[in-house]
This record gives structure tokens, sequence and C-alpha cells, in this order.
């Protein structure tokens, strides 16, 4: 007598669940792809040169034929791996408030230093997660302010301006 495959919940399991491809794998492998295709096409024309005599698009292309080589590998992964896991919704808060703390920091960052900048930048990304105490985030701001502080002012003499010029 042949078994029919049930689901965990008792029910029958629907034949072309169990053959799906893991989807997240497949769309990550197509964004490197797309991603190494973008930077190939943008640095077609730089100078490639030689390993020797590097031009200024060697490491670029480099980098972007060994992205495209990686997302293939993720694309092929997708395909041999079967996957019963749903993929969860997209969460659009750290899409957004990643990149706005990233502008933020870019658009504050001469005009108020690296004071004001970089707590503004923790302050904005800690808002695209869930469960950060105020504290973590105080005390994550006020050590990566000393940091790079010490790094990039003092350390490589960089003329980033460290407080507010008013």
């Amino acid at each position: 007598m042949s078994q029919i495959p049930q689901s965990p919940a008792g029910g029958l399991k629907p034949a072309d669940q169990s053959h799906s491809t893991d989807r997240s794998d497949l769309y990550s492998g197509i964004f490197f792809m797309a991603v190494a295709t973008l930077g190939l096409v943008v640095s077609r024309s730089y100078h490639v040169g030689t390993a020797v005599n590097m031009g200024e698009g060697y490491l670029p292309r480099l980098i972007c034929w060994i992205l495209l080589g990686i997302g293939a590998v993720i694309v092929a992964r997708a395909f041999l791996h079967r996957s019963h896991a749903e993929i969860e919704p997209l969460k659009w808060r750290p899409i957004v408030l990643v990149p706005v703390a990233i502008v933020a920091f870019g658009l504050t960052v001469e005009a108020l230093g690296l004071i004001v900048a970089i707590p503004l930048l923790i302050v904005i990304g800690s808002l695209a997660g869930h469960g950060l105490r105020p504290i973590e985030v105080i005390v994550t701001a006020i050590v990566l302010c000393a940091g790079s502080i010490a790094v990039f002012s003092w350390g490589l003499g960089l003329p980033i301006p460290v407080v507010p010029r008013f």
C-alpha cells in the first residue's frame, strides 16, 4: 500500500510543494548577478591593464566577475536544494531606514561633525530594528563615535570635522 504524503497539520500535501525551488536563494543569486552585470557594464570603459600593471578597472571588474560566479552558484543551488520554507514578507522599515540613516550621515557630517552625525546615524538605523533598548543604542553611539574620531581624525589625520561648525 502506497503512502500519501501528509503535512504536519495532518492534511494532504500538494505534490508540487515538495519540489519547490528555494526562492530566497534564487532571488539572492539573481540579485548578485544583476549587481555584477551592472558593475561590468559601468566599468567597461575603464583601463584593465595586467596583473603586474593594474589599471583602474582591474579590481572592480575582477570583483564583479567573482560576484557573478557566486550568484550563478547560488542560483544553481536554488534549483538543486528543494525548500519547504515559505519566504517571509518583505520588511520595509529596514529597507527604508538604513539608507535614510546613511544619507543623513552624509548630509550632516561636514556641517555638524562626527560628534553629531554618528549618533544620528546610529539612532535612525536603530529604528529599523525591533527590540533595541535605548541604553544599547546610546552605548553603541558613544563607542562608535569615540572609535571613529580616534581612528579617522587622530589616527589617520583625515580632515573630517569632529564638532559642529557654527
